[in-house]
């Protein structure tokens, strides 16, 4: 189950841990396979600390920069 969670892409539903803002990043945790999600800012903000910690970094981000309706989903 984890993997089917891990893979899937990040929707408007997903919102960031810290803010509430809309998440494009999940962090995996590799110790109790829990995710966090955040924001971009957040993600930047926490990377080096917690990255190492992690089995998996799932950035989304670059999707801030593509034009409004391109077809990504």
């Amino acid at each position: 189950m984890t993997a089917a969670v891990a893979t899937r892409h990040l929707n408007t539903l997903d919102r960031c841990d810290r803010c509430g803002a809309q998440a494009y990043v999940r962090a995996v945790l590799e110790t109790s396979g829990g995710e966090l999600l955040f924001c971009a800012h957040h993600a930047r903000a926490v990377e080096a600390n917690l990255r190492p910690l992690t089995s998996e970094w799932h950035d989304e981000s670059a999707r801030l920069h593509q034009k409004a309706g391109s077809p990504e989903d």
